[in-house]
């Protein structure tokens, strides 16, 4: 027969007392996972009632930030039941408290005295695209500088005969706002019934194929568009809606260019003409496509500015003078949205652009653009024109 014998009390004290310790050891030092750890987490410890608690309720994370002993342990306990939310958001609190004070640093963590690294930026929410008009797109961009003159981030296609030396991009263009104040700035269109593809439901009465004399629908509301962005960049704009294509296509230049000079007579502080029209492009099978480029997450018509030259015959001495102003805002632009412009092209015609030598004709996408598309190219194109336009009439007051 085996007796068993009882330990005597003092023995079993002691081991109370050790387990306890135990028991709040292991406590306390929870989560860490070296001995150097271990001991600072020790040291942190001050209140033994919660880490005998954390002890209690086990050192493993599971469901809700609590480790699957404490879930078990309050689902047992009526008491700590009732409590939950508050075991929970102490339970939590405390974590969190050492992860933030905690001495353990990661190796990449630079030290105190070394400037923070800068946040990851927290990528927006994509615009949504606009409404599909159902036409194919295709992005224009020259694939090498070959058959170009290249100017910084400048293509420049000349199809005049006519030289053209990238000499000339060294100095600054002619073009400057007025000392006198009045309007500064002169928008018209030539061709102003052109219009775009709309998506359904979005429908406009046409006038001819791609055009119509409805100016909410027409390039006439783009030019409203830019000019918006011009005054409230600080700049006086006079925006003629007139439509000189309509009813007769025939002879728009000269009725636009009665317009143009008229503007000019009465407003000599006129310095700047943009003549406001969109391209017509389709493919060798004669389908049109749309030209556009990715804006965050939207699609913008790509533009082209058309400058004119005296190759025709016809007076311009100083057309240079306009196309170096086309390259300041297009470089402005290409430095912002690589593929927004498409080459500047250089012809023979003069295209009205003799009256001041900050004339531009630009080619605000093609008729297979939707109007959306076109107006956020608008207001990029009128952000470009009013810092090159402002900064230029700044560079102008320092030099006087």
């Amino acid at each position: 027969m085996t007796i068993r014998r009882r330990p005597r009390r003092g023995r079993l004290a002691a081991a109370l007392v050790l387990a306890g310790a135990v028991l709040y050891l292991v406590a306390a030092t929870a989560g860490s996972s070296t001995v150097q750890g271990a001991l600072e987490r020790l040291g942190r410890q001050g209140d033994l009632a919660l880490a005998i608690l954390r002890c209690q309720l086990g050192g493993w994370t599971g469901e809700d930030g609590l480790p699957p002993a404490a879930a078990l342990c309050i689902g047992q306990s009526p008491v700590l039941l009732s409590g939950r939310e508050a075991v929970l958001g102490l339970w939590q609190s405390v974590e969190e408290d050492d992860s933030a004070g905690g001495q353990e640093v990661p190796e990449k963590t630079p030290p105190p005295s070394a400037a923070p690294l800068p946040e990851e930026p927290v990528e927006p929410e994509a615009p949504p695209e606009f409404p599909d008009n159902g036409v194919a797109a295709r992005t224009l961009s020259p694939s090498s500088p070959e058959g170009y003159l290249v100017a910084g981030d400048v293509y420049i296609n000349n199809r005049s005969d006519l030289e053209l030396d990238a000499s000339i991009f060294h100095e600054t263009f002619a073009a400057a706002l007025a000392e006198e104040e009045g309007p500064q700035v002169l928008i018209v269109h030539t061709h102003g019934s052109e219009a775009y593809t709309m998506p359904p439901g979005q429908e406009y009465v046409p006038s001819g194929e791609s055009r119509t004399t409805d100016s909410q629908f027409n390039v006439v509301r783009v030019g409203d568009e830019i000019a918006a962005v011009l005054e409230a960049a600080g700049l006086e704009v006079l925006h003629d809606a007139a439509l000189h294509d309509y009813p007769e296509y025939s002879g728009a230049y000269g009725r636009s260019l009665e317009t143009v000079e008229r503007y000019l007579e009465e407003y000599p502080t006129i310095r700047f003409v943009l003549d406001v029209h969109r391209d017509a492009i389709s493919d060798g099978d004669g389908s049109p496509y749309k030209v556009i480029s990715s804006v965050d997450g939207r699609s913008a018509a790509q533009m082209s500015f058309v400058i004119g030259t005296d190759g025709g015959g016809l007076e311009h001495p100083q057309w240079r003078e306009n196309l170096k102003f086309a390259a300041a805002v297009q470089q402005e632009l290409a430095e912002r949205y690589p593929t927004l412009m498409r080459p500047i092209t250089v012809r023979n015609s003069r295209y009205n652009q003799h009256t001041t030598t900050g004339s531009l004709l630009v080619e605000m996408g093609a008729a297979g653009n939707s109007l959306d598309e076109a107006l956020l190219s608008a207001r990029l194109l009128g952000e470009a024109l009013a810092e090159v336009i402002l900064e230029t009439g700044a560079e102008a007051q320092e030099g006087a």
